[in-house]
């Protein structure tokens, strides 16, 4: 399984089922399926959990936005461990 589609099943699960992976990896924005602001709290625990990453949401966090920008940035954090 691809780290996309590891963090497309985590949103899916963040969003307790209401989103499914198929409709994340197809979504161009998080929010425009149905990716609440609860559903993102509860993805950046589970990324942090997965990868053992401290995601910065002090910053600029659009990359929460979409798969692709997430993606960008867990692999960015990973490479600088």
């Amino acid at each position: 399984m691809t780290v996309r589609d590891e963090l497309a099943a985590l949103v899916s699960a963040a969003s307790d089922g209401e989103v499914s992976r198929a409709e994340v990896l197809a979504a161009d924005s998080l929010p425009d399926i149905g990716v609440t602001s609860l559903t993102i709290l509860r993805l950046v625990d589970a990324v942090e959990d997965r990868y053992g990453l401290a995601l910065d949401l002090d910053a600029d966090a659009t990359f929460l936005h979409t798969l692709d920008g997430l993606v960008e940035h867990v692999t960015a954090r990973a490479d600088q461990r």
